[in-house]
């Protein structure tokens, strides 16, 4: 499955949890670094409008769905893929890390957010270290010299695993600028992933995920914030819907 988006064309590399999983044991076992993106209806909104940001994209090792409405258009294009959340890989990759010994860094969000989260996945996966927990300031440049000296003390730390909670497109930027520049370490986007393992956020339930509802949930928790992105996101469903049904007809 792919997206064509003005000159560039991101792909949904991975089809299913289990691939990514083989896939991602192999580059940590190695110390072979990577950038991961969980692409989502908003991300195509701002790749539609930010060059930078799909210069970013166009950067990643991996590229995996996350949000339902990805799936729904990789079927309605015959090229299926599974739904992997970003918020939904960092269980796997501590339980990952703490069997490879890959050490972990914490990047993004708050300190007492990262320090509440370091504890929470240590508790919970015995044998994973986390050796960096680093908040960046506000209005920090992911591409500039205060990312130069921050991927500097990633590397110190001795880290091969990094979560990138940034948000988007800040953490997909970084991961990129990173890629080149720390080799062999692994940079994952996860969003507000560190926020739901903190308890700074809490997330939709289960049975409100089954049912391809967390978007309203989270709409409802915070309508002032989310309104007008999702109203956006609806906007660009008919275009997609129509790029999907070309994908298909093309397929025969």
């Amino acid at each position: 499955m792919h997206f064509d988006i003005a000159t560039a064309r991101i792909a949904v590399t991975t089809p299913d949890h289990d691939t990514l999983m083989a896939d991602l044991e192999t580059r940590m076992r190695a110390e072979q670094g990577f950038a991961l993106a969980t692409i989502n209806l908003d991300h195509l909104v701002k790749l539609g409008r930010d060059a930078g940001f799909r210069d970013a994209y166009q950067r990643q090792d991996i590229v995996v769905a996350d949000g339902n409405p990805i799936v729904w258009l990789s079927r309605i294009a015959r090229r299926p893929v599974a739904l992997i959340p970003g918020s939904d890989l960092i269980a796997p990759l501590a339980e990952l890390a703490a069997r490879t010994g890959t050490p972990v860094a914490l990047f993004g969000s708050r300190p007492e957010v990262l320090e509440r989260a370091a504890m929470q996945l240590e508790a919970c996966f015995p044998g994973l270290v986390v050796t960096a927990r680093i908040a960046p300031p506000m209005g920090f440049d992911p591409t500039g010299p205060a990312a130069e000296r921050l991927l500097a003390d990633l590397s110190e730390s001795g880290a091969r695993l990094c979560l990138l909670a940034l948000g988007a497109p800040k953490q997909e930027q970084f991961a990129a600028f990173g890629r080149s520049r720390a080799p062999k370490i692994g940079f994952v986007s996860i969003g507000a992933g560190l926020d739901f393992i903190a308890g700074q956020q809490t997330r939709a339930p289960r049975l409100v995920r089954a049912l391809a509802l967390e978007w309203l949930w989270r709409l409802m928790s915070d309508p002032g914030r989310l309104a007008a992105r999702y109203w956006l996101c609806f906007m660009i469903l008919p275009g997609q819907i129509r790029a999907a049904l070309r994908l298909r007809r093309a397929a025969r």
